[in-house]
C-alpha cells in the first residue's frame, strides 16, 4: 500500500513534468495542465489510507493495461480518455453540453467540413471544449497540418489539451488557447482551411458597440443581441475561413428565424455573401443536457452567384435509446450522401433558390423547404357511420342482458333502461 508520502510524491512528478517544458517550446502546452488534479480531495477518501489505496489501484491497472505504444497505429490510451470524458459527459447534467460533444454529432461535422478537401492546412473550433471536435476531423480527413482551438473555462482547456497530447498530437501541431472567444479573440488575422463547433447555445455575451469596428462584425451593420450570441460565433467563424474552405456549425432552431439583429445578420450571410451552403435539422434530445432540437449550418465562401442552399430534414431519423436520441451511422451517411448529391428526396430534402428564400423574408425555417407532411388515410365515412350503427346495436344488447341480470337480483340497473 502507498504511504502517505506517495501522494506527495505522485503530486511533484506533475508538477515536474509541466516545469520540465520551461524555457522550451512546448512551454506553453503544458504550463498548468495538472492544475486541477486534487490527490487530496476528500472526494477520493476519508482518510489518507482509503486515498492512497483508491490511487494505488488506479495505477494498479493503469499497469496492466497494454497501451500498444510499438502499433503506430493504434491509440488505446487516447481512445480511452475520450470513452471517459463521453461517459462523464452523459452523468454531468446541464453542464455536459460545454465541454463535449457526441460522437455522431461529431462525426457529422467532421464528414461534412472534409467531403470536398480531405487535405488540411488546419482546423479550428472557436468553442473547442475537450477538444473531441477538433480529434474527430483530424481522423476522419487524410491529412491536417495544424489544430487550433479556443476554450473560456480553464478546467475544460486542460482537458482540451490533455486530449491533444494522449491522441498523439505533438505539441508544435496543436495551439489551444484559454480565453472567451467572442471577447478575446486569439487567432485574429489567421485563416482556416475548416471550422467546426458546438457553441452554447444561447450564449450572452457584451455585444459592446466597440465590436462594430472590429473586422469579425463591422461589414454587417448590427451585432448579434447581447442575450444570444450564437450568430456572433457564426460571424467569427466566416471571418476566420479560407476562400475555400468548408465550416459546420450547431445552432439552435432559433438562428433560423429570429427577427430583429439577427434577422438583418442572416439576410446578409445570404444575400450579400451567398455563403450558407446547407441547412440541416438534427433530432431533438440528442445532446447532453438538453432535449431541444438543433441544426448544422454548412457555410463554404466559395459558391456561385446561383447556387441554391440545400435543406435537409433529418430530425426524424434516429434510434431511441433509453430516455435519449441517438444518431447512428446510418442516419450521418444519408445526411452526409444528401449533401454531396445536392439533390431532393421527397420528405428529407429539398433545393431553395436565394429568392425563394428572399420570398420567405429570409426565414431559413426548413419546413418552409421541406414538405415533411404525412398525409393521413382517406375515411370512408359511410364504412364509418354503418360501423357506429353497428356499436349502438351491440350497445343495446348488453344493456338489456345487464337490465335483466339486475331485475333477477331485485336492484335499479345503473342506467335509463328506457322503460316505463
Amino acid at each position: 500500500m502507498f504511504g502517505a508520502h506517495y501522494i506527495g510524491d505522485l503530486t511533484k512528478i506533475l508538477k515536474n513534468i509541466e516545469q520540465s517544458t520551461m524555457g522550451s517550446e512546448s512551454a506553453d502546452e503544458f504550463e498548468h495542465l495538472f492544475d486541477d488534479i486534487d490527490l487530496t480531495s476528500a472526494k477520493l477518501g476519508k482518510s489518507e489510507d482509503e486515498k492512497n489505496e483508491l490511487i494505488a489501484k488506479v495505477l494498479v491497472h493503469l499497469n496492466n493495461i497494454d497501451f500498444q505504444l510499438r502499433d503506430a497505429t493504434a491509440d488505446v490510451l487516447g481512445d480511452a480518455y475520450e470513452y471517459l470524458i463521453g461517459e462523464f459527459a452523459s452523468g454531468a447534467g446541464k453542464k455536459a453540453g460545454e465541454f463535449y460533444t457526441p460522437q455522431p454529432v461529431s462525426q457529422l461535422l467532421a464528414e461534412l467540413v472534409t467531403l470536398n478537401n480531405p487535405k488540411l492546412r488546419n482546423v479550428y473550433d472557436p468553442t473547442c471544449g475537450s477538444g473531441s471536435l477538433l480529434l474527430r476531423v483530424k481522423r476522419q480527413a487524410e491529412f491536417v497540418g495544424h489544430i487550433y482551438g479556443q476554450e473560456m473555462n480553464p478546467t475544460t482547456y486542460n482537458l482540451a489539451r490533455m486530449n491533444m497530447i494522449l491522441h498523439d498530437v505533438h505539441f508544435s501541431k496543436f495551439d489551444i488557447k484559454n480565453e472567451d472567444t467572442l471577447e478575446k479573440p486569439q487567432h485574429l488575422g489567421m485563416k482556416f482551411d475548416a471550422i467546426v463547433a458546438n457553441p452554447p447555445f444561447s450564449a450572452q455575451w457584451s455585444a459592446n458597440p466597440m465590436f462594430m469596428s472590429d473586422d469579425r462584425f463591422s461589414t454587417y451593420g448590427k451585432l448579434a443581441p447581447s442575450s444570444k450570441a450564437d450568430l456572433a460565433f457564426v460571424q467569427h467563424m466566416i471571418y476566420h475561413l479560407t476562400e475555400e474552405g468548408t465550416m459546420a456549425v450547431v445552432l439552435p432552431h432559433g438562428v433560423l428565424f429570429r427577427g430583429g439583429a439577427e434577422g438583418h445578420i442572416r439576410q446578409y450571410l445570404i444575400e450579400k455573401m451567398n455563403c450558407l451552403d446547407a441547412v440541416i435539422g438534427l433530432p431533438a434530445n440528442i445532446f447532453y443536457g438538453t432535449g431541444i432540437p438543433t441544426c448544422v449550418l454548412v457555410m463554404r465562401k466559395c459558391r456561385k452567384k446561383n447556387d441554391d442552399v440545400l435543406f435537409i430534414d433529418a430530425s426524424q431519423h434516429f434510434e431511441k435509446v433509453k430516455t435519449t436520441n441517438v444518431m447512428r451511422p446510418e442516419h450521418i451517411s444519408k445526411i452526409v450522401q444528401a449533401y454531396k448529391s445536392r439533390k431532393a428526396e421527397d420528405k428529407y430534402s429539398a433545393l431553395a433558390a436565394i429568392e425563394q428564400i428572399k420570398d420567405n423574408d429570409w426565414n431559413l425555417n426548413i419546413p418552409r423547404y421541406v414538405d415533411s407532411f404525412e398525409s393521413e388515410d382517406d375515411i370512408d365515412l359511410n364504412a364509418l357511420s354503418t360501423q357506429l350503427v353497428e356499436l349502438d346495436k351491440d350497445l343495446m344488447d348488453i344493456n338489456n342482458k345487464i337490465a335483466g341480470f339486475c331485475k333477477e337480483l331485485d336492484i335499479a340497473p345503473p342506467f335509463n333502461s328506457g322503460s316505463k
